[in-house]
């Protein structure tokens, strides 16, 4: 019974990981990567599916396989993720004109999210 819950809890930090990832495509201030590669460690425990639909998912799945086996990313996807985020927090400080704690924070927030792209290990 116990382990009955454990999974269900774990299949349903999983999807979450998986929504708070989505919405962080749009959102600059939620990384998409680190919640798909903490919803691959829930599913890892609780549903051989659902850890294989995100090995196997065209978009992120070949980035998620190199994570999980070598805990590394390639020298594209840290460039691509580098770019993407320098855009969206660009763009998300210029609507934010005026409102300077604001602009503050998304930019100490940038520089944070960057400094922790720039430290993973390459391929």
């Amino acid at each position: 019974m116990k382990k009955a819950i454990t999974r269900i809890l774990f299949v349903l930090f999983g999807w979450l990981f998986v929504l708070l990832g989505i919405i962080g495509i749009v959102l600059p201030i939620l990384p998409t990567t680190p919640f798909l590669i903490l919803a691959l460690a829930f599913f890892a425990r609780s549903s051989p599916h659902f850890h294989q639909m995100l090995l196997h998912n065209r978009w992120v799945g070949a980035s998620l396989k190199q994570w999980e086996e070598k805990k590394t990313v390639s020298s594209q996807t840290k460039r691509n993720a580098s770019i993407l985020t320098f855009i969206s927090f660009s763009i998300s400080i210029a609507l934010l004109y005026g409102r300077l704690e604001l602009q503050l924070f998304l930019f100490t927030m940038a520089i944070i999210l960057l400094f922790f792209i720039r430290r993973l290990k390459e391929a």
